[in-house]
C-alpha cells in the first residue's frame, strides 16, 4: 500500500509542502531549498531523535497511536441479527428485551460487571495524572484497572533499602484509589511489574504491605518491544532515575550534555527500561514463587509479537497455569512509543487473535490448561467487542473473555476532566453549553444515577471517572446489550462465530470466518424447500 505519510505525519507534527506527494516515501516530488515546511526529513535535520516520538512537546497530555491501514480490521466482519427464537432467556417478547442482556464476564476468577478493563496505566506522565480519574472510574465499572509497570522505580518519594523498595507513595495513592470505591466484588487492581520492578520487588511490596490480590508480569511490550519509556524535564530527575539503574539517554552525568540542557538545546532526557528475556524454566518457577508470595491470581500481558512468540507465550502460560493472558495487538502506544514503532512493527490486532486462537485449540485437543484471554489494541466500540469474543467461541466457551482498553478510555477521562474545568471557568463552548447544559450535574448523562449510588460520596468522584463510566456503562453496555439482542442471545458467553461473517477473502483467509455471501446458502435450500 502506499506510503504517503512517511514523510508527514500528524503524530510527529510533520508535513509536506504539496498534496501530490510521491507514494513510494511521501516525499514531495520537487524538494526546493527555500521551502520553510517542516516534513520529517527536515525535521529529523534539526531535531534527530526526538521526531522518532509523539510530539515531544505533548508529552504527559496526550496518547498516540498507528495511522496505518493494516489491511484488515474489525470493518472487515459484519454481525449477523436474526429474528427467530432466543439464547439465554426466555423466548417471550414480554421478557427478550434488550437491557436484559447479561454483558457481565470473568477474567480468571475476577468477575467484570463489562466485559472490558483497562490496559497497564504506569509511569508515563498521562497515567500518573489522570490515575484518580481511571482507577475510580473503573471501581465504579466493576472492572479491572491494571497499575502499570516502573511506578516505584519512577516515584521520587520511594525509599529504597539494599535494592528493594520498602515504600513507594505513589503505588500506595494508586491502590488506594481504587480500593475507595471498590465493591470488593467485582474487578480489581492488578500490579504489572516488568524487569525493572522485579529487580526492586515491586511485587513483594505490594502483595505484603498493600495487600493487592493480582500480579501481572509484563513482558517486553513497553514503548513497543523496546522497553518502557519517559521524558524527563529536568537535570534532577535524570540524575536520580540513573542513579537507580535506568538508562537515561543523553547521559545526565555528562558535563557537556548538562551545559547543552541547560543552554536549551534540548528540553528533555529519555528514561527507558530493560527488556525482558523470558525462559521456559524460570518462568514457571517465578509463577510458583509469586504465588508463594502471596498472590491470588497471576497474569500476563505480552504485545504483539511474531507467531513463534505468541506459540511461546501460551505454552509457558498454560504450563505455569497462569490465570490470564492480555495479548496487546499493534497499533497503540503510552505517549512515548517510536512512532515508526507503532506503524510498521508487530502484529495487527485482528491478525493477532487469529494467531492466540490457533494456539489455544491446539492446546486444547492436548487438553492443556488454557488461561482466560484478554485482547487489547485499537478497541474503542461495543461492535468491535463483540465480533473479536464472537470470533474466539468455537462452541464451547470464548476463548477471549474482556477486551483490554487503554486510549480509547483515557480520551474520555481526558475530555471529561478538561470540559468539567470549562464549566469550573465559564469557558464552555457555545454550541455545547446550548446543547447539554452548564454544570456537570447536566451535562453528564450518568450523574444523577452515581449521585444517587454514591450520596455524599458523589462529590469525592472526579470529573473524569464520570465519564468513563459513561462511556463503558451508558454507551459500550447498553451498545453490546442490543448488539446482542439482536443477535437473540442474551449471555455474552453465547456469541460465536456464527454471529459473524467476513466482508473480505483476507478476512476470511486469516480467521476462518466464511463471507457474507457464502454463508447459510444450505439453510436456505433446506427451508424453502
Amino acid at each position: 500500500m502506499p506510503e504517503i505519510n512517511l514523510n508527514a505525519n500528524s503524530t510527529t507534527g510533520t508535513t509536506t509542502r504539496v498534496r501530490d506527494v510521491s507514494p513510494f516515501n511521501g516525499m514531495c516530488p520537487i524538494c526546493i531549498s527555500n521551502c520553510p515546511i517542516m516534513c520529517e526529513i527536515s525535521k529529523s535535520a534539526f531535531r534527530g531523535r526526538e521526531v522518532l516520538y509523539p510530539a515531544p512537546e505533548q508529552f504527559g497530555q496526550s496518547t498516540a497511536g498507528s495511522n496505518k491501514d493494516y489491511g484488515l480490521g474489525w470493518g472487515e466482519f459484519q454481525i449477523q441479527t436474526t429474528m427467530l427464537g432466543a439464547e439465554g432467556i426466555e423466548a417471550s417478547s414480554d421478557k427478550a428485551l434488550f437491557p436484559a442482556a447479561d454483558i457481565s464476564t470473568q477474567v480468571g476468577n475476577v468477575l467484570l460487571k463489562i466485559p472490558v478493563y483497562v490496559a497497564g496505566l504506569g509511569s508515563t506522565m498521562i497515567a500518573k495524572v489522570y490515575w484518580d480519574s481511571m482507577a475510580v472510574g473503573a471501581a465504579i465499572s466493576g472492572t479491572i484497572i491494571q497499575l502499570g509497570e516502573n511506578v516505584c522505580g519512577m516515584d521520587p518519594e520511594s525509599r529504597i533499602e539494599n535494592g528493594k523498595i520498602v515504600y513507594s507513595k505513589d503505588l500506595e495513592h494508586r491502590v488506594k484509589a481504587f480500593r475507595e470505591f471498590w465493591d470488593g466484588k467485582h474487578g480489581d487492581i492488578s500490579v504489572q511489574t516488568n524487569v525493572e520492578d522485579q529487580r526492586l520487588g515491586t511485587d513483594v511490596y505490594a502483595l505484603s504491605k498493600l495487600e493487592v490480590n493480582v500480579i501481572e508480569r509484563k513482558w517486553g511490550q513497553g514503548a513497543k518491544a523496546i522497553g518502557g519509556e519517559v521524558r524527563l524535564p529536568t537535570l534532577e530527575r535524570a540524575l536520580t532515575l540513573k542513579s537507580r539503574g535506568y538508562l537515561v539517554i543523553p547521559d545526565p552525568e555528562d558535563k557537556a550534555v548538562q551545559a547543552a540542557f541547560k543552554a536549551g538545546a534540548f528540553k528533555t532526557f529519555e528514561r527507558h527500561s530493560r527488556v525482558g528475556m523470558p525462559s521456559e524454566e524460570g518462568f514457571i518457577e517465578d509463577i510458583e514463587w509469586l504465588r508463594e508470595q502471596g498472590a491470588k491470581q497471576v497474569f500476563l500481558k505480552t504485545g504483539a509479537y511474531r507467531p513463534a512468540a505468541v506459540a511461546f507465550t501460551m505454552k509457558l502460560a498454560s504450563e505455569a497455569k497462569i490465570d490470564h493472558v492480555t495479548f496487546d495487538g499493534a497499533g497503540g502506544g503510552t505517549g512515548m512509543s517510536p512512532v515508526p514503532m507503532m506503524n510498521e512493527c508487530s502484529t495487527p490486532t485482528v491478525y493477532l487473535e487469529a494467531q492466540v486462537l490457533k494456539c489455544a485449540h491446539i492446546l486444547k485437543s492436548k487438553g492443556k490448561h488454557i488461561p482466560t484471554i484478554g485482547m487489547g489494541g485499537g478497541f474503542i466500540n461495543e461492535t468491535q467487542i463483540f465480533k473479536s469474543i464472537a470470533l474466539s467461541n468455537f462452541g464451547d466457551s470464548p476463548f477471549v473473555k474482556a477486551i483490554a482498553m487503554g486510549r480509547s478510555p483515557m480520551t474520555a477521562a481526558m475530555k471529561a476532566d478538561y470540559f468539567a474545568k470549562l464549566a469550573d471557568e465559564g469557558k464552555l463552548p457555545k454550541n455545547f453549553k446550548e446543547q447539554y447544559g452548564e454544570t456537570p450535574e447536566q451535562f453528564f448523562l450518568c450523574a444523577s444515577e452515581l449521585q444517587e449510588r454514591y450520596g455524599q460520596d458523589f462529590k469525592k468522584i472526579p470529573h473524569g471517572a464520570i465519564g468513563l463510566y459513561t462511556y463503558w456503562t451508558d454507551r459500550i453496555g447498553v451498545g453490546l446489550q442490543q448488539l446482542l439482542a439482536g443477535a437473540r442471545k442474551w449471555k455474552l458467553d453465547l456469541v460465536d462465530r456464527d454471529d459473524i461473517a467476513s466482508l473480505s477473502t483476507r478476512a476470511t483467509k486469516v480467521t476462518g470466518i466464511p463471507l457474507l455471501e457464502d454463508i447459510e446458502q444450505d439453510a436456505m435450500e433446506q427451508i424453502l424447500s
